[in-house]
């Protein structure tokens, strides 16, 4: 915001002043990743398409900062479907091998549309169940 600001006194002539204030707003609010329901373990023979967990992203922007990206890291067998506005479903993507990998440490980043922007994660531990 740019704001020009004037100072006069009361004297005789009165004199006066000027300046021009910048106020730059920054964006602090990251955006916020919440679990709402989580089911492990995961059998290793669950389809594709399975939900394991439901989560809940915001942000308490508005405009491009409140816009969010979200993605699963690393990437890996699960990956995430937008439900609806703000809600996620973390699913299988492929198939799981618990001989292979037992347990996942799978983190769900959110990154909104800020300049720069900015960025909210969950980390999950997804484990998988012998078949």
């Amino acid at each position: 915001f740019d704001i020009t600001v004037e100072a006069r006194d009361k004297g005789t002539p009165p004199l006066s002043g000027h300046c021009k204030v910048v106020v730059e707003v920054l964006d602090v609010n990251a955006p916020e990743v919440r679990v709402t329901s989580l089911s492990v373990p995961v059998p290793e023979d669950a389809s594709v398409g399975t939900v394991v967990a439901l989560l809940s992203v915001s942000d308490r922007d508005s405009g491009a900062n409140g816009r969010v990206r979200c993605a699963v890291w690393p990437a890996g067998p699960f990956g995430l479907v937008s439900t609806f506005a703000g809600s996620y479903s973390l699913v299988v993507r492929e198939a799981l091998d618990r001989e292979r990998v037992s347990e996942y440490e799978v983190e769900v980043r959110a990154e909104d549309g800020g300049s720069p922007s900015l960025l909210g994660r969950r980390g999950l531990r997804v484990s998988v169940s012998d078949v």
